[in-house]
């Protein structure tokens, strides 16, 4: 199975030659649980080209500094070919900027929360089971951060799992195969403390202190890269 990681931002520039690139992040999480997946990396930040739908197996978006609201011009392509992978009976998966620009592409409303940043270990409700969520879980908990959030998800979207700071923390598509997480199953802890120590003075003080903090917690990690290589195994064999 090929899968396309469409990269839509890069980690500091301080942090990219310890712990590499975000599809460097996604390849190491997925390739454990499925040793048979190929991937091919899209940079558009670079001003790579989107890959044609029908050359590839399925996709995943990573996380990104920008916000999908803002004026970029791979954002509009980004868009169709969210939409186009769906009519195409793709599987697509978002993560983090990749989850909004999976819900404002089907018709959901993102926007900078008021909340402030999510920054850290957070703890979600699993609010809906789908066929691919096996192991099966009532709660998750995994690295964030974020400060854009999905207030609207999309006509028909599922709610998958929620908390009182991200009640739309992971959704599932009514448009076609396509999911998408606004936590990060890709960070482990030794970039994630990389990430909030160098975003110090970005993020308030006492937000980076409790996210390091927060660090110590055990996460679901592995489970949701689990989650994500059964719904590209069960959607790839129904398209």
């Amino acid at each position: 199975m090929l899968i396309a990681i469409i990269e839509t931002g890069a980690p500091p520039p301080l942090l990219q030659k310890r712990f590499g690139f975000y599809p460097d992040m996604m390849a190491r999480m997925l390739a454990p649980l499925a040793p048979g997946f190929r991937y091919k990396t899209y940079p558009l930040v670079e001003g790579a080209p989107f890959p044609a739908v029908s050359s590839i197996d399925g996709a995943i978006i990573t996380g990104s500094p920008y916000g999908v609201y803002e004026d970029h011009e791979w954002l509009g392509p980004l868009e169709g070919f969210i939409r186009d992978m769906a009519a195409a009976g793709k599987p697509n998966v978002g993560v983090c900027f990749g989850h909004q620009a999976m819900a404002k592409a089907f018709g959901g409303h993102v926007v900078k929360s008021d909340k402030g940043w999510g920054a850290g270990v957070h703890d979600y409700e699993v609010r809906r089971e789908e066929d691919w969520m096996r192991p099966a879980a009532r709660r998750l908990s995994c690295v964030v951060s974020h400060q854009d959030q999905v207030v609207a998800p999309p006509l028909g979207a599922r709610v998958i799992a929620g908390s009182d700071f991200t009640p739309y923390g992971a959704l599932a598509y009514a448009q076609g195969p396509a999911i998408s997480f606004q936590m990060h199953p890709e960070f482990d802890a030794d970039f994630s403390a990389a990430l909030f120590r160098a975003r110090e003075g970005r993020m308030p003080a006492e937000t980076v202190e409790a996210a390091l903090e927060s660090l110590a917690k055990p996460t679901d990690r592995r489970l949701i890269a689990e989650w994500i290589v059964n719904f590209y195994h069960l959607s790839g064999r129904l398209s």
